[in-house]
């Protein structure tokens, strides 16, 4: 047997991750040490005695092995925060693909040490007639700012220091001295910050329904057996979803327990915090990327000390270093921003699992429209299903129209409103009531569709929409395959084949020329670019001061406004043309969840769908509001072409200064995946895995490097890890240069 060696980190504060030393692991800790274990090292010259953590075990010596000392012990107690969130990072880092030190970097993302907020006080420490004998000794001598100081200690036992060294001008000095001489006394105290700054008003606890009550007992029934399990909620828009998710939160944080709900757009916190603030006061707070390193740090910090015990915010907020967690909630869980998009590529739903399991905690998936990963592994019992039929309201789902751009076309309306949609802004407006004007606008430009008879130009290898260059081609990225960009739609011979172009602001130059009287919001990237910008505007339109609100998908993602009663989908096939394989899947989440904004309080909704394939399945069943019709046509089309969540996919990314390098790289690369896979020296491995590609990137070249693709399909993820290991060897053993690899695993977009 040969010799175990351990990586360990002595100091985890951001600024030193890249520092590990490596250490020999004796026999008789071979079998229990564990990665994120913390131990007990010789360090330095004097092999003083101190704690590390485990970052990575190996059998390879990276120093003279004469040199190398031994691991001590395990230090007894169990895991801390720390080590489970270094087992963490090593989980990460082994089935993403990435270096422990970015893994690590990704689950402690606060750690920069910053500077306190230091609350000082003066307090005087002489008595009154003491003080005022000073004070005239001040007045002689002329010692201004000691006698403004010491006027007010006169009648005053305590003041603020920074009101002192402000307003009363008094240097910090003049304060150090006093305090020498035994005058005074200076008291400092150390605050968090908290980006939490809202009124307290207590929200009265809804009555549950039957259905809700069923779904709580069941996940508080199984957690407090010792069996906590992961749990998909499918309930329609509308139907209490988040109440659910309060009572649950209510009963783990009763049991001693921390709770981590997770939304997937920074513009949902506001709404989501104001729902959990008044159930749960101080106890919540928030993490996201607009808060200063300073409030990140204190809010783990709070969170490490017991100050607070539910934490809200997008996929980061997962790595909260809570000590205890018994609860993850994920709400829209199908959402992609989920899925991150830098090294490592984690996707936090796969990644809560982890965390649960390293807590011993349930987690809990909501969404009107079930990833079709959640909803699979639901049918096939990998997670518990419970499913939410009725809106709470008793309102009825809104009536959904659907329109056909062709037919408009032909008819002579060439407006963005289709007559429909103009007709029902019309009534809104007299009636005084609110209307959302949602553009689809994922993937706007990437693909040609005829606007005569909606035929899309496609790869006919890949099922995928062609992306349309600036060089006159359409290719796919996928497989590489192209076509010159028709100038005659190859269907109906139409000379209306082009890409789309159109934004939320000529929608909103448009609505104003045909109501001039219209109020307008506007809610996309060019208007939500301040920290504050998405409050602000959801307020204002919350408060009425807008009758129309505009905007991309940031609209549609779980806002609640009863004075709503008209959702307008524009162009809602846009997305269906993305060359990718969860277009349709997209598509139906995207429409089924903008309806659902219509008529959420007392009054009823409606909602007209534009598209220019009215007859696609995803559109059909959107417009039905019906999940389930759509997840058995989805999952077919998924399992003929081998596409996730019936089998994993891995897309290996390749990056290179020069073109014809990174090209030979990527070549070079699936054919080592291919050998290893189907035949070579030592046989093939493994039979079930098919390889697709290499091929141009879908942006083939940003800030002068270029980008290669190729993706590898396999129904075992294990596999897939295998495969990317070897990559990653192979990669150990080029010449060290410019080019890099990253690995997607189950990618959410086309690369």
């Amino acid at each position: 047997m040969g010799e175990l060696y351990a990586d360990v980190i002595v100091d985890i504060s951001h600024e030193k991750l890249d520092k590990t030393f490596q250490y020999r692991v004796p026999d008789k800790l071979r079998q229990t040490l564990e990665t994120g274990m913390c131990v007990e090292v010789p360090f330095g010259s004097g092999n003083k005695p101190i704690h590390g953590y485990v970052m990575e075990l190996g059998d390879v010596c990276k120093f003279d092995p004469a040199r190398m000392k031994c691991i001590r012990e395990i230090v007894p107690g169990g895991v801390g925060v720390e080590g489970k969130m270094i087992a963490l990072a090593g989980w990460i880092r082994k089935n993403y693909g990435a270096t422990m030190i970015q893994a690590l970097k990704t689950v402690l993302p606060a750690k920069k040490s910053v500077k306190k907020l230091e609350h000082k006080t003066i307090r005087r420490r002489l008595g009154r007639e003491e003080v005022i004998s000073l004070l005239g000794e001040s007045k002689r001598k002329r010692q201004v700012a000691k006698e403004r100081l010491l006027q007010e200690l006169v009648d005053q036992e305590t003041l603020p220091y920074e009101w002192v060294t402000g307003k009363l001008g008094v240097s910090s000095q003049t304060v150090k001295s006093l305090e020498k001489t035994g005058v005074i006394q200076i008291i400092s105290t150390q605050s968090f910050r908290n980006p939490v700054r809202m009124e307290s008003v207590e929200e009265k606890r809804q009555e549950l329904s039957e259905a809700q009550q069923r779904i709580v007992r069941e996940v508080l029934a199984d957690f407090d057996g010792g069996k906590p399990a992961t749990y998909l909620l499918h309930g329609i828009t509308g139907s209490g979803k988040t109440e659910v998710y309060m009572r649950l939160i209510e009963e783990i944080t009763q049991r001693g327990r921390q709770a981590i709900v997770l939304i997937p757009e920074i513009a949902l916190t506001y709404q989501t915090l104001l729902r959990f603030y008044r159930r749960f006061g101080d106890s919540v707070s928030v993490l996201n990327s607009t808060l200063s390193q300073g409030e990140k740090y204190d809010q783990c910090q709070r969170a490490k000390n017991g100050e607070i015990n539910v934490i809200i915010g997008p996929r980061s907020a997962l790595f909260t270093p809570f000590p205890n967690i018994g609860l993850i909630v994920i709400d829209e869980e199908h959402e992609g921003s989920y899925k991150s998009e830098a090294t490592p590529k984690y996707h936090a739903r796969e990644t809560a699992l982890e965390v649960a399991r390293l807590h011993g905690a349930s987690v809990l998936l909501g969404s009107a429209t079930p990833s079709l990963e959640a909803f699979y592994r639901a049918r096939t019992g990998e997670y518990k299903l419970f499913q939410l039929k009725e809106r709470l309201t008793g309102g009825s789902l809104p009536t959904v129209y659907t329109v056909d751009l062709r037919q408009e076309l032909k008819e002579g309306n060439r407006s963005i409103f289709s007559r429909k949609l103009q007709e029902l802004l019309d009534d809104r407006l007299k009636k005084g009531e609110q209307s959302i004007l949602f553009l689809n606008r994922r993937g706007y430009s990437g693909f040609m569709s005829c606007r005569s008879c909606g035929h899309v130009m496609k790869c006919p290898h890949c099922d995928v929409s062609l992306s349309e260059h600036k060089n006159g081609m359409l290719l796919c990225h996928y497989c590489g395959y192209g076509e010159p960009r028709p100038k005659l739609c190859p269907v109906c011979g139409s000379r209306y084949i082009s890409g789309f172009r159109a934004g939320t602001q000529q929608i909103e130059e448009k609505l104003k020329e045909m109501f001039p009287q219209v109020r307008t919001l506007r809610m996309d990237a060019d208007t939500t670019k301040s920290k504050d910008s998405y409050e602000q505007i959801l307020s204002a339109f919350s408060n009425r001061e807008a009758d129309v609100l505009i905007g991309t998908q940031m609209i549609v993602k779980g806002h609640d406004f009863p004075r709503v009663t008209l959702v307008g989908v524009l162009a809602a096939d846009l997305s269906l043309s993305v060359g990718d394989y969860r277009a349709g899947e997209r598509t139906f989440q995207l429409l089924t969840q903008a309806v659902g904004r219509a008529g959420r309080g007392n009054l009823p909704g409606e909602a007209v769908i534009q598209t220019y394939q009215p007859d696609h399945y995803a559109v059909v069943r959107a417009a039905d509001q019906d999940y389930e019709a759509f997840y058995k046509e989805e999952i077919l089309y998924r399992e003929m072409l081998g596409y996730p969540p019936v089998s994993h996919m891995m897309a290996v990314q390749v990056f290179s200064k020069e073109e014809e390098r990174g090209a030979a790289l990527a070549d070079r690369l699936s054919a080592s995946a291919r050998r290893t896979c189907f035949g070579g020296e030592e046989g093939g491995r493994f039979f079930d895995v098919q390889i697709i590609g290499p091929a141009s990137a879908s942006i083939g070249r940003i800030n002068d490097i270029f980008r290669f693709v190729f993706y590898v399909k396999c129904p075992e993820y294990g596999k897939l890890v295998n495969i990317k290991d070897l990559l990653e060897e192979e990669m150990q053993r080029q010449p060290s240069g410019e080019d890099s690899v990253q690995f997607d695993f189950d990618p959410m977009n086309t690369l």
